[in-house]
């Protein structure tokens, strides 16, 4: 049995420390301390010599900041002589950021997967990336953990839902929506989308494919950011004449008081995983993660 220790970071303190119960160990304390000029200091005071070393950090706002934390942990397992170090990343930063959509972008996933790469990492573990794009910019082994499963038991044991219809709000999106529609044993649609690259500005066609009026939709999307795409497609469906409308997202990246608008918005709940801890945050990722980590171990 190889020699196991969690590092839950400054960003995952919760996270990270249920993993560790999930694995049967003792988290290690990572201290943070962070200056008025906003740089961070990382303090780990912990013997890591021939240890695997799990490094659980979600990288939600500020990004850069606990990107940086991350790698400082990292940096930090490897030269006290860890055996291994596995990042958790719950939630990965800049996975949008994966193609050039405009000349003189740069690709900054690719960027961050280099980094990585730095610190002799193999096997590194995700929830929900962004994009199959986004993935394929690693050269080591991504275990990207997909939470609709737990999502979709959830609406299934807490919502009580009648003719329940999951909705994406993207072509993006579609096919997740299908999968929970499947555990559902229902149907699906994808809103017809269109996001102006220069100004950001969004737009969703008012037409569906099938009538909505009066069944409760279950509005899924990998993230919640500001949380306008969503407001948007509320608004459509509300229009349609649906019934109930819950929305459900992996990631809940919004601050909480872009989530207060959209709880306010007539929705009848929101709920997300806790990649992100938020007030939302009512589905717990640990045993997956957990379980994911033993595969890794047994191999």
């Amino acid at each position: 049995m190889k020699d196991i220790v969690v590092l839950p970071g400054p960003s995952s303190v919760q996270l990270g420390t249920s993993i560790a119960s999930s694995l049967n160990v003792d988290p290690i304390d990572v201290e943070l301390r962070t200056f008025s000029d906003g740089e961070s200091k990382i303090r780990i005071n912990a013997n890591l010599f021939n240890k695997t070393c799990i490094v659980v950090q979600s990288t939600f706002p500020p990004v850069d900041s606990h990107y940086l934390q991350t790698l400082m942990m990292l940096s930090y397992c490897i030269n006290s002589g860890a055996a291994e170090v596995i990042p958790v990343i719950p939630y990965m930063g800049y996975a949008r950021q994966d193609r050039i959509f405009l000349e003189g972008e740069v690709v900054t996933m690719a960027f961050i997967s280099k980094l990585f790469e730095c610190f002799r990492t193999k096997d590194l573990i995700t929830i929900d990336i962004h994009s199959s794009k986004a993935l394929s910019c690693f050269n080591l082994n991504v275990f990207n953990i997909s939470s609709i499963p737990l999502l979709a038991h959830y609406a299934k044991a807490n919502f009580n839902l009648n003719e329940p219809l999951i909705v994406s709000p993207d072509q993006g999106g579609a096919m997740r929506a299908r999968i929970f529609a499947e555990i559902l044993k229902t149907s699906s649609i994808t809103l017809k989308k269109n996001r102006d690259r220069r100004s950001g500005n969004i737009t969703i066609d008012e037409n569906l494919d099938i009538g909505v009026k009066d069944r409760d939709i279950i509005l899924l999307d990998d993230m919640i950011s500001s949380g306008g795409t969503i407001m948007k497609a509320i608004d459509v469906l509300k229009k349609n004449n649906c019934g109930r409308i819950f929305v459900m997202c992996a990631h809940a990246l919004s601050d909480e008081k872009s989530l207060d608008t959209l709880k306010k918005s007539g929705i009848c709940d929101l709920v997300s995983t806790n990649s992100i801890p938020r007030s939302c945050s009512k589905i717990d990722l640990s045993n997956e993660i957990a379980k994911t980590l033993n595969s890794i171990f047994d191999c």
